[in-house]
This record gives structure tokens, C-alpha cells and sequence, in this order.
């Protein structure tokens, strides 16, 4: 069984390299970053006022989020306990394992939310439902 409770997802720090000139900051995500091979890259952006995104869980899949740019909230629950992050900071992500509903909401004025995940699009590990997800959340 995957440890479907929020304390299974952890926030992680991306290298971050300063230019010694002010030429700005560069960070990459390569080797042990994120604990798995990330087979799929999608990112959410101009994400209207008032709008939230996610509303699910995965049985399966690992994601790993990126505010590449402003910032917004992850609302991730557990069935028991709930957790509100918010992320701002583009060298910072959130993994968030398999088993974990997450939402996300109050996107700034422009903020990009970079997502790698651990699999290929796959609609059947989708949960969209948050009562069937309390009901199945046990069997992840």
C-alpha cells in the first residue's frame, strides 16, 4: 500500500545558481531532484482569478510542482487531516505521492505551475470524485 497521507508529500528544494554578475538565477531539475523518472511535463497557466485547478487524486502516479512563476495554494487531503502550501518560490516544488487529493487555487497574475509527473497521461489513475475517493482511498 502507498503512504496515501499528506505527511507523504514533502516539499523539495531545487539548486538554485546565482549569476556572480546579476544576471539572473538558473535552477535545474536533473538526477536525484525527484525521486522518480519523470515521464510526462505539463504546466497550468493564465489561470483566471477565482478559478482552482486539480480536484483529484492519483493512484499511482508521483507529481512534482514548480511555481515557476507568482504563486498559488495546494489544498492536499488526506481523508483525515488537511494541509494548505503555498508555493512561491521557483527553486521550491512539492511531490506529492500517489493516493493525496490535491487542489489548487488563488493563482496570481501570471503564475506558472510546472508539473512533472512519474507516468504518461492515464485517465484511469485519475480519481475525480471526492466521495468515491474516501471510499477507495484505503486501497491505494
Amino acid at each position: 500500500m502507498i503512504n496515501n497521507t499528506i505527511k507523504a508529500a514533502k516539499l523539495i528544494s531545487v539548486p538554485k545558481i546565482i549569476d556572480p554578475e546579476g544576471r539572473g538565477n538558473l535552477s535545474v531539475i536533473e538526477k536525484n531532484i525527484v525521486p522518480f523518472k519523470i515521464k510526462r511535463v505539463y504546466y497550468l497557466y493564465d489561470v483566471p482569478s477565482g478559478a482552482y485547478r486539480g480536484g483529484h487524486a492519483h493512484k499511482q502516479i508521483f507529481e512534482y510542482l514548480v511555481p515557476l512563476s507568482g504563486s498559488f495554494d495546494v489544498i492536499l487531503k488526506d481523508g483525515d487531516s488537511k494541509e494548505k502550501i503555498t508555493l512561491n518560490k521557483p527553486n521550491e516544488g512539492l511531490l506529492i505521492a500517489p493516493g493525496i487529493w490535491r487542489e489548487l487555487e488563488n493563482f496570481t497574475s501570471g503564475a506558472v505551475c510546472l508539473v512533472l509527473a512519474s507516468e504518461e497521461f492515464d485517465e484511469a489513475d485519475y480519481v475525480r470524485d471526492y466521495k468515491t475517493y474516501l471510499a477507495l482511498r484505503s486501497s491505494f
